[in-house]
């Protein structure tokens, strides 16, 4: 090997050895970039026998940098491979996308600088805009989900703002407000303030009356189906040209309440002859004869609809981003004509497509769960057949899986599944290895023992977990088993924690033979209970109820304790009655 060929080696090894070096965080070795080294320069191959001594030496020098050192004597060998680690680990770091227009924390890329120069506060602020008429069900946990994910990756902030603006076709519940912010709780995300649009009819009234001012809006009194006719066929309303004082005061009798429903509205004025006749003056204000259930707000009739309230608001909030339904484009571009004639700048938008959930037999629609509420067919929002955080929360579900499930879909225009499956995988690495073992014997069924085994059987609490101790389970004269789990006459099993028996005469001999005749393949290993110690167990899970009996230190679990039911499931310990102790199912 020549001098330049050898120098040539040593020069790739350092840029291969700096690569593995920076991308993985820890010291580079010769077994891992020799592939690499050898892939780029085919001709160092007939020297393999004597590279590994060669580049001993590099690699030895490279492992005694710090790692910024690495990353610098890297950017000089070989920039444009340390951009391309560094793009991947922007990928692997976040499962969402970049948001549009917005600076990551300690970024300064061209287009983060051009908006920090445009802007005296570039924070990244968002709302979750909830209407609140029924706590949320599982589709609901997607929004919060990824805006809370994207408020702690841009250190930014976001408010939950209850779009409760219309009292009668989506009336409010009054619950539905705490029971909401409840479940954001439980998703783990605090929001910086709370707002409620109820609250803010005035601050739409005066931002209507300036609109007004500014030619941007009339009172019409045509009906729904003269308005439709007319917009369809891009002929302008009669009314669209009255005085702008006639407009201010026809809009403060409706402020005022004294017309019905049906009887005016106010328009936006946009472009009669739009191509998109959805967005021909729309409806910012319509009048509304069913009280608003919150006392503070009963006493309004002239509501503004939700696409004036929401643009208003979004402009007062200072939102930079909105995340919306692809469905609700439409809201934007209406929107946007507010925004033009107040001089605003509209928020960057994204839209993402509608989210399936699998697994449930009930719609999940608020409305639908709602309705069966009310006719008895489900006990209550928490119901474990319900498709909503309250039944994934008393499931013993922690709601981070159902956030890493979220905000795995992503932000993507098109329709996307969401199987409950990922949220239960996420789930289970989150609570096995805290969770202590139990069995449960559903349908049992009454076996007597023979053969003198031991008084009382010590399984783990949990397999991995030796110092937690064992559970101490009193055996007496039977036990119950599963009828999946009985043995064919003469055949061996083995109950888990006590030992060897044998199917024979109606009894399950003891055998005392060890562990080894599992080991060996020939003995099933089953679990168990005590026939007279045992505790009545009534498992609610998402297809109805389930009977059956536990160990004994089951009944003296706390309430809110999850367990895994061995062979069965994971379970949340629900409440202690008389006669059973109620669980609910968690999943397998």
């Amino acid at each position: 090997m020549n001098d330049d060929l050898r120098e040539r080696i040593e020069r790739e090894a350092e840029k291969h050895a700096l690569l593995n070096a920076v991308k993985h965080e820890s010291d580079a070795n010769v077994g891992a970039i020799m592939g690499p080294l050898m892939g780029e320069n085919p001709d160092f191959r007939e020297h393999g026998d004597e590279i590994p001594g060669v580049i001993g030496g590099v690699i030895g020098r490279v492992n005694d940098l710090s790692y910024d050192e690495k990353r610098g004597r890297l950017e000089d060998l070989a920039p444009e491979e340390l951009a391309e680690i560094e793009a991947e680990d922007e990928e692997d770091e976040h499962d969402l996308p970049s948001l549009p227009n917005a600076a990551e924390p300690g970024s300064t890329s061209p287009d983060s600088q051009a908006r920090q120069d445009a802007e005296e506060d570039d924070e990244i602020r968002m709302r979750c805009a909830p209407n609140p008429n029924g706590p949320w069900h599982v589709g609901h946990a997607r929004m919060p989900a990824v805006i809370g994910t994207y408020r702690e990756r841009y250190d930014g902030w976001f408010c939950v703002r209850f779009d409760d603006t219309d009292p009668e076709t989506k009336r409010p519940d009054l619950d539905a407000y705490d029971a909401i912010l409840d479940d954001l709780e439980y998703l783990g995300f605090e929001p910086d303030e709370i707002f409620r649009a109820s609250d803010r009819l005035e601050t739409y009234y005066e931002h209507a009356r300036e609109l007004i001012d500014l030619g941007g809006a009339y009172t019409c009194s045509c009906s729904g189906e003269e308005f439709s006719e007319l917009k369809n066929s891009g002929e302008p309303c009669p009314h669209r040209d009255k005085d702008v004082e006639t407009v201010r005061e026809e809009f403060e009798d409706m402020v005022a309440g004294e017309y019905k429903s049906g009887e005016m509205v106010l328009r936006v004025k946009t472009d009669i002859e739009h191509k998109n006749p959805a967005l021909r003056d729309w409806v910012a204000f319509r009048m509304i004869d069913t009280p608003h259930p919150r006392e503070e707000a009963s006493e309004y009739r002239c509501w503004p609809m939700l696409d004036f309230q929401s643009g208003v608001d979004d402009h007062l909030l200072g939102i930079t981003h909105i995340i919306r339904g692809i469905d609700l484009q439409d809201s934007a571009k209406r929107q946007q004509f507010v925004y033009d004639y107040f001089g605003w700048e509209y928020p960057e938008v994204v839209h993402w497509g509608h989210v399936q959930v699998d697994a449930y037999d009930v719609k999940v629609s608020t409305s639908t769960i709602s309705a069966l509420i009310e006719e008895g067919e489900l006990d209550g929002w928490d119901d474990p057949r319900a498709p909503t955080l309250k039944s994934l929360r008393r499931r013993g579900i922690r709601g981070q899986a159902i956030v890493d499930a979220m905000v795995e879909l992503g932000t993507s225009t098109s329709d996307v599944d969401l199987a409950m499956s990922s949220v239960y995988a996420n789930n289970r690495d989150l609570v096995d290895d805290e969770t202590d073992r139990r069995f449960l014997v559903r349908d049992g069924v009454e076996l007597p023992l023979g053969g003198s085994p031991p008084a009382e059987a010590n399984p783990p609490l949990h397999p991995n977990h030796e110092e937690r101790g064992v559970r101490e389970i009193p055996v007496g004269d039977a036990v119950l088993l599963e009828s999946d789990d009985l043995p064919a006459r003469e055949e061996r099993i083995w109950l888990k924690g006590l030992g060897c028996f044998q199917y024979t005469r109606d009894t399950l001999q003891y055998t005392g033979e060890d562990i080894d005749v599992v080991r060996e393949g020939d003995v099933d290993v089953v679990h168990w209970v005590p026939a007279a110690e045992s505790v009545p167990v009534r498992m609610r899970t998402m297809t109805g109820d389930v009977s059956g009996q536990a160990e004994p230190e089951v009944g003296a679990l706390e309430s809110d304790e999850l367990v895994q039911f061995e062979r069965v499931g994971f379970a949340r310990i629900d409440r202690h009655e008389d006669d059973e102790t109620v669980a609910y199912y968690t999943h397998s």
